[in-house]
């Protein structure tokens, strides 16, 4: 079956070249899409205004509601405290911190929070915003940076069992190439998973346990999170608070649409790979099925998306209208050629669905009408990249990142992020 699905998306990537015409372009849809800009009563979206003001806001509670879950409010409480800082890193190239943020209620778990900016710079740097999987340790080589104590999944780089270890330090460095990403004139800022919530099948452990009203799931903790991550970063003087990309790959990569399509101080996406769950449709007849997502990992979404795993067509939304809620925003979808699980082609389509959104909010979409070639950059707002290899995120993909974020955040905008906002 496996095979059969594969052949599937080797034709669709061979019919989407550019000298193809659109009309033998071969579908990845199993059912129809519902209309972005259709209210769920039937009211037709017109004009921008009722977009941001009815459409936008319907969505996202249909999402929270039937997909992701509830999260809390923000927190009131939010303090930032710096625990270490290496101003020499990588021979002078760049300042390291780890900032210390703890919010909610007495006894929660904190974020620590990795901050690398360049040191040759003027004024406050664009900065790239995410999660890792296995610590901040794994992607900085300076020694002020912890390694952290919560628990990491056991094939983490030099985990003992489910601990974290020093031998693990930059294990993953080519998932945030800090060095490649200073030296562009950006910022980094990351931290791990586990400190909001453990990747596991646990709801006892994280932060989830602080906030026991919320119906939330794991993707949305830890896209919450990011937010909180963004609270400090805004107040932070040598962070362009106008200038946020986040960015992060497979489950982390949901993650990171889900917190921009939440949260307007996020100026960017890039969501890496992030397939079924994130920006590949749910109504997909090539990958990874809703059903099958649900069954091997059940805490990353509520407990309602259950309900459609037989029947992902009766879902009121698809995750086009997720790209959507970003508009006019920009959003990359990169991918890779053999990553057939996350249905590359699929995410294709849900940037041709979206785009009918930016179009009636007075901006350009997405500018190819069919796949690119491997290896280039469609940088329009509505963006697109596929290259050669597998699931990963590493060396290959950030000089894409970089030059799409060279285009989108070109002009310093620290003003502009006052007048953003957060549903978190």
């Amino acid at each position: 079956m496996r095979l059969r699905v594969a052949v599937l998306v080797v034709l669709s990537l061979a019919a989407l070249t550019p000298a193809t015409p659109a009309e033998t372009v071969v579908t990845t849809l199993a059912h129809a899409l519902p209309d972005p800009l259709t209210m769920a009563d039937g009211t037709p979206v017109t004009t921008a205004q009722q977009w941001l003001t009815q459409r936008k806001p319907e969505l996202r509670a249909l999402f929270a509601e039937h997909m992701y879950g509830q999260a809390p409010p923000a927190p009131t409480n939010l303090t930032a405290t710096e625990r270490a800082s290496d101003p020499d890193y990588l021979g002078g190239l760049a300042t390291v911190r780890e900032i210390v943020l703890r919010f909610g209620p007495a006894g929660a778990p904190p974020i620590n929070l990795l901050v690398a900016t360049p040191n040759a710079r003027r004024g406050p740097a664009p900065c790239f915003v995410g999660i890792n999987f296995c610590g901040n340790h794994t992607i900085c080589g300076s020694p002020a940076v912890a390694v952290p104590t919560a628990w990491v999944p056991a094939r983490s780089p030099g985990a003992s069992g489910n601990a974290a270890t020093e031998r693990g330090r930059m294990g993953e460095w080519q998932t945030f190439p800090i060095e490649l990403i200073v030296r562009r004139g950006y910022g980094l800022a990351c931290f791990y998973v586990g400190d909001i919530d453990p990747d596991r099948n646990d709801s006892t452990d994280g932060i989830q346990p602080y906030f026991p009203g919320a119906t939330w799931g794991t993707i949305a903790a830890w896209a919450w999170g990011i937010s909180r991550a963004v609270d400090y970063l805004v107040t932070d003087p040598e962070i362009d608070a106008g200038r946020l990309a986040v960015v992060g790959h497979s489950r982390n990569g949901k993650t990171a649409l889900v917190a921009a399509a939440y949260d307007d101080r996020l100026a960017l996406a890039i969501p890496c790979q992030a397939g079924c769950g994130g920006t590949a449709p749910n109504r997909g007849k090539v990958g990874e099925s809703v059903k099958r997502i649900n069954t091997v990992f059940p805490h990353w979404f509520a407990a309602r998306f259950k309900e459609y795993n037989d029947a992902p067509e009766k879902l009121p939304f698809d995750q086009h209208e997720l790209i959507a809620l970003c508009a006019p925003r920009p959003v990359l979808l990169p991918n890779a050629a053999e990553d057939l699980w996350a249905n590359p082609v699929g995410q294709f389509e849900m940037l041709q669905a979206a785009d009918k959104v930016y179009r009636l909010l007075g901006v350009d979409g997405l500018a190819a009408r069919v796949v690119p070639p491997l290896g280039k950059l469609v940088d329009s707002r509505l963006g697109y990249f596929i290259r050669a290899g597998k699931h990963a995120m590493d060396l290959r993909d950030w000089p894409a990142f970089l030059d799409y974020a060279d285009r989108w955040l070109p002009a310093p905008g620290r003003e502009t992020a006052a007048r953003r906002s957060s549903l978190w």
